[in-house]
């Protein structure tokens, strides 16, 4: 037992130690939460508070629910369940539905994007890739967010989403799918929780068994849960209160996926004897990186006083954050390439390295200069690691290898030379990305035997099999691109922010939205404390080299750039906490709350002042325009954004982009055609 505490600080221990019964856990980024509830779950079954068997942990990745299952191993507790929501509602799906539904078990639909095609298409809608995914996601809110079709448009509008098409056929595609849905058994992931919800609140012998096969409940990013996973969670408890809760509103990014932060910060006020304790000695990052990554987010508006974690340093001092500020994209695209390859010059792995971006279409610029200065590099959500032919090939070999004398890791790399493992790389392309993979494979062997001195062929097969079922691949060397969101849970040794300009960061369309522009700066807080030493944030001022410098740096670097830096001038001249006005009507100055009010600049009951022939004009660009691109012509403008055109005429790009629903993106592909479009009927 005094093994299991070593080693923790006060706070973790505390932590660990709390007594059966509701616990909430406020960690910080890099204070080691998963160590803490990992510690706690192997404190609670080694002093007999609970069996390891009675424990459902869940979190949101399968890489966390890995990471949690590895470390479990470590500690000798064997029966715990450390899975994703999904996986946990599949497992007891399966159990149950023979009592609950009878009948054969309807299958699981991987990806909806096929059937809410065909939804679209019975209705005559567009049915291009992208409109179908931005409407798959509409659904996945919804029903995340325990939302009927029948309420979606009113649900829409209070959240103020900027949908992809109008609201009524975002209902009936949505109807649609579920009863084509319903027609061939399948179900969705959302549809596995609905129904576990349902089986435990609708059968009181199933929850009976289900609560006496789980007496404890651990939940990981609790920040993350929506309405619907909240429900499972309660479906599960019942009326117990033995659950331990950890996470940080503070990184809290995926509200436009139905999560929420309050069931983290009332978890005190609905278990008023809950132990709350907080985790703000920050091990991951140097005193330079927590210092901006406190700056970043001390300036967020409305932070609950459950949100206000400040983290303190725990790692020798390093170097001062570096921003920078180019004339274009290119020219920023070129720099962090150079400083990558000095940082690699140094000694930093290229793995320990990562450029995280806004939007995913910012990686192109990215690609191009990190190829030209001859570095590798790894798009996050590409193929995954165990998955890969090569690797696929090289655990057949070693499960089929038979004795080979050596080390562990000499044993593994003695047979991956059978498949290609050379000793030195192969010049580049293909052949090199298969060498790299087979690379990490001896890598993985070198750190199991760090911690299994004894571990032999048929134990790291066994660590393959279990890492390729929790997706959680080794490392591979190459510098690391990703979207901010795709790098939460991560860290690397460097990290370039970069793009960090008004109109990306925060992104476009939350402006006029103060909770959506608050949670654009809680990823640029994610992104900062996703480095450990090094951190560089940039922007450029136009997009194409020698370009119009027509963008801002983001509003969340005010007060954050040095008083000597060449942009501390520009900070000085803009308030720290400017609060945005809330978007008026232009005729009768009242508030407007609907996104298509703001979208017009006018209440939609206030009389239009559209130019009708300018309108036609716009609408027959647009269908031009839609032919060329091969889009919907939504996908251009909406046909909201056109009557806001019509009717505002705005003559420069100032007037341009303050139409909610044109960003820096639409400015670059369509602003000089509009504008020229609108100067030409006003005579100018």
């Amino acid at each position: 037992m005094d093994a299991l505490l070593e080693g923790l600080d006060p706070e973790q221990r505390a932590a660990v130690e709390a007594p059966r019964g509701p616990v909430c856990v406020l960690a910080g980024a890099g204070t080691g939460k998963t160590r803490t509830i990992t510690h706690r779950i192997a404190y609670l079954a080694q002093r007999g508070h609970v069996a390891p068997g009675q424990v459902l942990a869940v979190t949101f990745t399968k890489r966390a629910a890995g990471e949690m299952r590895t470390r479990l191993r470590a500690l000798e507790v064997h029966g715990a369940q450390a899975v994703t929501f999904h996986a946990a509602a599949s497992r007891q799906l399966r159990y149950f539905w023979p009592r609950v539904i009878g009948g054969s078990r309807w299958e699981l639909l991987d990806h909806k994007i096929r059937i809410v095609g065909r939804a679209a298409q019975r209705l005559g809608l567009p049915t291009e890739a992208e409109a179908l995914r931005d409407l798959a996601s509409e659904i996945e809110w919804a029903k995340a967010s325990l939302i009927t079709p029948e309420d979606y448009p009113a649900a829409a509008a209070k959240a103020q989403r900027d949908i992809p098409a109008p609201a009524e056929q975002i209902v009936r595609v949505y109807q649609g799918y579920e009863a084509l849905k319903a027609e061939a058994q399948l179900l969705d992931f959302d549809d596995l929780l609905l129904h576990t919800a349902a089986a435990l609140e609708d059968n009181a012998e199933v929850a009976e068994e289900f609560r006496d096969r789980y007496r404890c409940f651990v939940v990981d990013e609790y920040q993350d849960v929506t309405p619907l996973q909240q429900r499972v969670l309660d479906a599960w408890l019942g009326n117990r209160d033995d659950l331990t809760v950890v996470g940080d509103a503070n990184q809290t990014i995926y509200s436009f996926a139905g999560a929420s932060p309050r069931p983290l910060l009332d978890f005190p006020r609905r278990f008023p004897e809950a132990v709350v304790v907080r985790l703000e000695r920050d091990y991951r990052s140097t005193p330079q990186v927590v210092s901006l990554a406190n700056e970043v987010i001390k300036w967020a508006r409305g932070r609950p006083a459950g949100s206000r974690l400040r983290l303190i340093g725990q790692r020798p001092d390093g170097p001062t954050p570096l921003f920078t500020e180019f004339d274009d994209e290119p020219a920023e695209a070129d720099a962090v390439a150079r400083r990558i390859r000095k940082l690699l010059d140094d000694g930093v792995a290229a793995s320990e390295i990562a450029i995280l971006y806004r939007v995913n279409a910012q990686s192109e610029a990215y690609e191009q200069a990190l190829a030209e200065q001859g570095i590798p590099y790894l798009v996050r959500g590409g193929e995954r690691f165990f998955e890969r032919a090569e690797i696929r090939q090289a655990m057949i070999s070693l499960r089929s290898a038979g004795e080979v004398p050596g080390s562990l890791p000499e044993v593994v790399r003695s047979v991956l030379a059978r498949v290609g493992l050379t000793d030195d790389p192969p010049a580049g392309g293909s052949a090199r990305e298969r060498w790299e993979s087979l690379l990490a494979l001896v890598e993985l062997a070198e750190e199991l035997v760090s911690a299994v001195p004894d571990a032999d062929l048929p134990r790291f097969c066994a660590e393959l099999d279990v890492r390729a079922e929790a997706q959680h691949p080794p490392t591979v060397e190459g510098v690391t691109l990703a979207s901010l969101h795709a790098a939460k849970g991560l860290e690397w040794d460097a990290v370039f922010l970069v793009g960090l300009v008004d109109g990306t960061l925060p992104i476009q369309y939350a402006d006029g939205d103060d909770a959506a522009i608050e949670e654009e700066r809680r990823l640029l807080y994610v992104g900062v404390t996703r480095a450990r030493v090094h951190v560089w944030l940039s922007w450029a001022l136009a997009r194409a080299a020698g370009g119009r410098k027509y963008r801002r740096r983001s509003r969340f670097l005010y007060g954050l750039v040095p008083e000597d830096h060449p942009a501390a001038r520009v900070a000085r001249r803009e308030p720290l906490q400017q609060k945005k006005a809330k978007p008026t009507c232009r005729v009768c100055a009242a508030t407007l709350l609907e996104a298509q009010a703001v979208k017009l600049g006018r209440c939609t009951s206030c009389p239009s002042d559209v130019d009708e022939e300018l309108l036609v004009r716009l609408r027959e660009w647009r269908a031009g325009r839609a032919r060329e691109l091969k889009v919907p012509a939504y996908v251009v403008f909406t046909d909201a954004t056109l009557v806001a055109i019509a009717e505002q005429r705005p003559l420069d790009t100032a007037g341009l982009v303050a139409i909610s629903g044109i960003g820096a993106s639409k400015l670059d592909r369509f602003g000089d055609d509009v504008l020229g479009l609108v100067r030409a009927g006003s005579g100018y």
